[in-house]
């Protein structure tokens, strides 16, 4: 006679038939998986299933790399280049750090120049212009006015009317004092970089001007001349600054609406300068 199996205490008896028939299944899908193709992507994704149906589930750190002197949150790596190495081959007299070949083509395929350094020149140093934004509770306001974007000729940092704000009063060339802030706030920044400043400013298509003499042009031009007298008072050597223009409607920031309140910006521009000396070249 079969021995019949009782459920603990409190517990219905269909619970242990239950039971039984999901571990028939867990089997029966098993042997289903393991006689199928393997697909290492879905076989991943099953094994995960399975653990999370029984409470098994592993968690993973990873450890931020520190440099000494960059910040580690970036997309890229901040420097890549090619290692020293002996003679790529024994039977080589000459140096071949260009190529990967061996024997008698060594010098027949070339190695492609990597660009990840140029693309991320200047990831650095927009990280810390943000950091030095954060740490001014006071500007968080016009965090939307305050742009940050890299371009062929090097960082760009906009201080821009957007969102219904304005970083200037209407026709002034002295900015709001938060404004102010925000450019004081950078300046030191820029001056520990070797890089040439250009400063150019921007008005809006459109715009009304009741004095005569004193339009678009004026008007724009004495905007950047301001913020460069703000980034010199805060440590900028004036050295440093390449040019200050003025732009008017001239390069709108939306050229397919140029009447936007975007466009009327004063444009900050880290330059991107090419080293004085080759970085492949050693004494």
């Amino acid at each position: 006679m079969a021995t019949k199996h009782k459920c603990p205490d409190g517990l219905p008896e269909w619970l242990l038939t239950f039971g039984d028939l999901m571990s028939i299944l867990v089997v029966f899908f098993v042997l289903l998986i393991s006689f199928s193709i393997q697909d290492t992507e879905k076989l991943q994704i099953v094994s995960g299933s399975v653990k999370d149906a029984f409470g098994i589930r592993q968690e993973e750190q990873r450890a931020g790399v520190v440099e000494r002197d960059g910040n580690p949150e970036r997309d890229y790596v901040k420097r890549l280049s090619l290692a020293e190495n002996e003679d790529n081959t024994e039977f080589s007299a000459d140096r071949n750090d260009e190529n990967e070949s061996q024997g008698p083509d060594a010098n027949t395929f070339k190695i492609a120049s990597n660009e990840i350094e140029e693309a991320n020149r200047f990831s650095l140093a927009a990280a810390t212009l943000r950091q030095a934004w954060q740490e001014l509770p006071d500007i968080t306001s016009i965090s939307e006015n305050l742009i940050l974007q890299e371009t062929d000729e090097g960082l760009n940092i906009l201080i821009a009317d957007q969102e219904g704000r304005s970083m200037f009063p209407e026709g002034s060339k002295y900015p709001y004092e938060i404004t102010r802030k925000a450019v004081a706030a950078i300046a030191p920044v820029l001056a520990q970089l070797p890089n040439q400043i250009r400063i150019s400013g921007h008005t809006a298509a459109g715009s009304q001007y009741p004095n005569p003499r004193y339009g678009k042009w004026e008007l724009s031009a004495d905007r950047a001349n301001v913020l460069r007298a703000v980034l010199e008072e805060f440590g900028l050597n004036s050295d440093r600054i390449h040019s200050v223009v003025g732009q008017a409607d001239a390069e709108p920031f939306f050229p397919n609406n140029p009447y936007l309140n975007a466009n009327q910006r004063v444009s900050i521009l880290i330059m991107s300068e090419e080293p004085p000396v080759p970085p492949e070249l050693r004494p």
